[in-house]
C-alpha cells in the first residue's frame, strides 16, 4: 500500500519569497531572474513553468527529485539570505506559487509561478537604486543585472527599475528599498524623476570620457 501526501485545494494560490539576481537578454529585448542556488544555470521569466535542471523528462516538482521551484513562506527569512556576501546584489522576490506543490516546514517545492514584486537594494555606494547595471557576470544569453543609482551607473549596460518591470511584463510591480513602487503601467512623476537621473548620469559619464580624450589629445 503506497502512502499518499495529502492534498491542498487553496482558493487562492499561496504567496512564498525567494531571492534571485535579475537579468537581461543579450539582445535587451526580455528581462527576468535567474536563481541564487540550484536553479541558478536556467533564467526564467516573471511567469514561468519549472523545468528540471538534470534534464529529466518527470514535471517538476517531483517526489523523487529536488527540481522545481523553491520559496519560502516568511519574506524575513528570504530577506535574511542577502545578508550573505554571495548574495548582497540579489533582490527580494514576491511570487504567487501555481500548479502543482509540496508543502515544507519553511516553504514550497512547486511547478510554475508568477513574481508579483521585487525589492532591489540599495547601490554599492550605499544609495537609493534607480537603475539595474550590468553586473559584470551572467549566464549564456543573459547579463546579471546589479542596483546602481544615477551617479555609479557610468556606461554599463542598464536599465532604469521602470524600463525593467516593462520588459519583464505581466504586471510586474519592482521598488527600490526605500524608494516607490514601480509598476509597468505606465510612469509617474518619481519613476520619470528617476529616469531623467539615469539618462543626466549617462551623459555625464559620456562627457567625462570626451573631455579625457580631448585631454589625452592635447597632450599628445
Amino acid at each position: 500500500m503506497r502512502l499518499r501526501l495529502p492534498e491542498e485545494r487553496p482558493t487562492e494560490p499561496p504567496t512564498g519569497y525567494k531571492i534571485a539576481h535579475p537579468v537581461l537578454s543579450q539582445d535587451g529585448t526580455r528581462a527576468g531572474f535567474t536563481g541564487v542556488s540550484l536553479g541558478g544555470a536556467l533564467p526564467y521569466g516573471v511567469l514561468d513553468e519549472a523545468r528540471c535542471v538534470y534534464g529529466r523528462r518527470h514535471r517538476a516538482p517531483h517526489r523523487r527529485c529536488d527540481c522545481g521551484f523553491h520559496c519560502v513562506h516568511d519574506s524575513a527569512v528570504a530577506e535574511a539570505m542577502l545578508c550573505t556576501a554571495e548574495h548582497r546584489a540579489a533582490v527580494l522576490l514576491e511570487v504567487s506559487v501555481l500548479g502543482a506543490y509540496i508543502r515544507f516546514e519553511r516553504g514550497f517545492r512547486y511547478a510554475r509561478q508568477r513574481v508579483r514584486g521585487a525589492t532591489v537594494g540599495p547601490c554599492g555606494c550605499g544609495a537609493v537604486a534607480v537603475a539595474l547595471a550590468d553586473a559584470g557576470w551572467g549566464r549564456p544569453g543573459w547579463r546579471a543585472l546589479t542596483s546602481a543609482c544615477a551617479g555609479c551607473v557610468g556606461g554599463r549596460t542598464s536599465l532604469s527599475l521602470a524600463s525593467f518591470a516593462r520588459l519583464a511584463g505581466e504586471g510586474l510591480r519592482v521598488r527600490a528599498a526605500g524608494g516607490p513602487v514601480v509598476v509597468a503601467a505606465g510612469l509617474g512623476v518619481s519613476e520619470l524623476v528617476a529616469e531623467a537621473a539615469l539618462l543626466q548620469a549617462r551623459l555625464d559619464w559620456f562627457q567625462s570620457q570626451l573631455a579625457r580624450l580631448h585631454d589625452r589629445g592635447s597632450q599628445g
